[in-house]
């Protein structure tokens, strides 16, 4: 009669060889039995793809993963109406790609002054949802170009 330590030992070396054997196994994407992620572009509705190489995209996708860069508002105003600006162009470039305020995973915003910081939060608060992403903020050095009081780039889920 095998002892229970014995079926203890004999268990978990064939537990560790499974464990082992699923670790050394080719992943889907090396095996080709699924898609590898692909880099997309993601265009304005009717924008034409550039003739000579851009100076950057507005929207990259990898896999379920969503860049969007930068966002300024170039035009005279205040804060609170360039951080709602910014904030609406965000929203436009995330949906476009089939995202949404709701699936920002990490959030930059660069003021140009952090004086402005209360007056960005009043107008932030609440565009993603009641989970809001990850946020840095900082005050940029030499300001932001365009002179924009505010600039904002996310990270999503599509």
């Amino acid at each position: 009669m095998t002892s229970p330590r014995r079926k203890f030992l004999k268990g978990s070396v064939a537990t560790a060889a499974g464990v082992a054997a699923v670790a050394a196994a080719p992943s889907q994407a090396q095996t080709g039995s699924a898609a590898a992620p692909v880099k997309k572009v993601h265009r304005k509705p009717g924008a034409k793809a550039p003739t000579t190489p851009p100076l950057f995209n507005g929207a990259v996708s990898y896999g379920n993963l969503l860049f969007i860069a930068g966002k300024g508002a170039h035009f005279q105003g205040d804060i609170k109406s360039h951080t709602k600006h910014v904030l609406d162009e965000v929203q436009k470039e995330l949906e476009n790609a089939g995202s949404s305020m709701e699936k920002v995973l990490k959030c930059n915003v660069y003021l140009n002054d952090l004086k402005d910081y209360a007056g960005m939060n009043e107008v932030f608060k609440g565009r993603f949802g009641m989970e809001p992403p990850v946020r840095t903020t900082i005050a940029a050095a030499g300001g932001i170009p365009g002179d924009s009081l505010v600039e904002i780039d996310v990270i999503a889920y599509i």
